[in-house]
């Protein structure tokens, strides 16, 4: 798959091999960084999150935490991520998810972790605060609402989602355009729109400034 960035109409690079070259600076997942992704499931978010371990996979371990059960590690490698340094731990009981959460927090570059429904607020802090003393890069993708305010360091929400290629409820589909607004503690809000183009040409676009 090939992805190239553009700003506005105009590209401005060439197009590389995997989704993490597109990500800007600001949505890398730095050491002792959180990284929220927030919005419906079928938006991409989840195949987003999973391109930011692409980069710390080069360097270390990488985790995903999957608590529905159907994670299938191909959607990780068809990001870039490493496939020797990937690691799937499945975590369907929400009672226990913090406190795996935790443990594979030791020794790795960094995690993507779902999010279930139910989880405290405190429980969600302890995990920050370890997250910054272990220098872990964490992405979390709650699969409902929003993270508590001042848990991450970088916020990702999904804002809109555009389907292109069926005409009146037929025919192949040809690109998803997502919409996501960026906020964090060191970036002003920035609006952003990827494009998934799953034609035969295989290219994603990412524009800022929309």
């Amino acid at each position: 798959m090939a992805l190239a960035l553009s700003a506005g109409r105009r590209e401005i690079g060439p197009a590389p091999l995997s989704h993490q070259h597109v990500v800007s600076k600001s949505l890398a997942l730095s050491p002792g960084k959180i990284v929220g992704l927030e919005g419906p499931a079928g938006w991409g978010l989840t195949r987003l999150g999973l391109s930011l371990l692409a980069g710390p996979s080069q360097v270390g371990t990488v985790v995903v935490v999957d608590v529905r059960g159907w994670f299938s590690p191909m959607a990780a490698w068809e990001e870039g991520v490493m496939a020797h340094r990937l690691v799937v731990v499945r975590c369907v009981e929400r009672r226990v998810w913090a406190q795996v959460t935790a443990a594979v927090l030791e020794g790795v570059a960094a995690v993507y972790a779902e999010v279930p429904s139910g989880v405290g607020e405190s429980e969600l802090r302890r995990l920050a605060a370890l997250t910054r003393a272990r220098k872990a890069g964490l992405a979390l993708r709650p699969l409902r609402g929003q993270l508590p305010a001042g848990i991450t360091h970088l916020r990702v929400r999904g804002t809109g989602v555009v389907w292109e290629g069926p005409d009146h409820g037929h025919g192949r589909l040809g690109a998803r355009r997502l919409s996501i607004e960026l906020a964090g503690k060191s970036i002003p809000l920035q609006e952003i729109e990827i494009d998934d183009q799953q034609s035969t040409s295989g290219v994603w676009r990412l524009a800022s400034g929309v």
